[in-house]
């Protein structure tokens, strides 16, 4: 029998000690990870980490157990609900010189340190991955932020986003920025890094890399569309086609994305979602 792990992790806040002063105040992250988690306990082990317990040890922690636990065939899903940051790129491995980043509650987490824990999971594992957080398209590996795509939605609108603002993407890079240089300069460099991983790697975003995604009062925007599409587990298809169903939902300047990275898995991609 197939295991399946899940972490869902929703963050309404971070550390202002570590983020400038900026606490990120958000309303329904963690609302995302407690729906999230209650799809996946029906044939998953899960474990959830909010706001104070979603930190980078813990984080990190989790995705090596599942790592060291599942085998072929298995299945590990992750969803990630809260902000999306911006780090400079130091191993010259994104077209735009920008790293992206979960904002976890005592420091981001990079995607390049995403990609080494999935390179450490095994072959024949599926990976699935939600990330209901800004410029998230391809948050599993590579990022292409343009902060002048994204201007004019925030200035102009009332709508909380998952984003961190630019300023404070700075500022809390200089304020730590040993810390993270280290990571940045360490990970494995280039593109070929992405070979590494073994595992087939599924990701549904909450929108595409030069978007946001917008937070909610019950759930942010593109989860509660994915929970209308799951419909209670009545939704019928695969992923591509529960992709296609959330993106109907959407409006036009925040479109989910879906995209594979590691071991081509066309079976996995076919499959039920949420099936373990």
């Amino acid at each position: 029998m197939p295991k399946g792990i899940s972490l869902n992790i929703g963050l309404n806040s971070v550390s202002p000690a570590h983020y400038g002063g900026w606490s990120g105040d958000l309303t329904a992250c963690e609302a995302d990870a407690e729906d999230m988690a209650a799809i996946a306990a029906k044939g998953f082990a899960v474990t959830k980490l909010l706001t104070k317990a979603a930190t980078r040890a813990k984080v990190a922690g989790a995705l090596a157990n599942a790592a060291k636990t599942l085998k072929a065939g298995d299945i590990f899903l992750l969803s990630y609900s809260g902000h999306g940051g911006q780090l400079p790129d130091k191993n010259n491995d994104e077209d735009d010189g920008q790293d992206e980043t979960w904002c976890l509650y005592d420091g981001e987490m990079v995607d390049d340190e995403l990609n080494v824990a999935y390179a450490k999971f095994a072959k024949g594992v599926r990976i699935l991955v939600f990330s209901d957080s800004c410029h998230s398209g391809t948050v599993t590996k590579a990022a292409y932020y343009h902060a002048a795509g994204v201007g004019g939605a925030v200035k102009d609108s009332a709508t909380p986003y998952r984003f961190m603002p630019p300023e404070i993407a700075l500022r809390t890079y200089r304020q730590n920025q040993a810390f993270y240089d280290r990571i940045l300069k360490n990970v494995t460099p280039g593109k070929a890094g992405m070979a590494s991983v073994k595992a087939s790697v599924l990701l549904i975003s909450g929108c595409q890399d030069n978007q946001l995604s917008a937070d909610g009062d019950f759930n942010g925007l593109f989860t509660a569309n994915l929970l209308r599409a799951w419909d209670n587990g009545n939704f019928k298809g695969g992923y591509k086609l529960f992709h296609k169903q959330i993106v109907r939902r959407m409006p036009p300047d925040q479109t989910p994305n879906y995209f594979m990275t590691g071991a081509a898995n066309p079976v996995f991609e076919k499959q039920t979602p949420f099936k373990v």
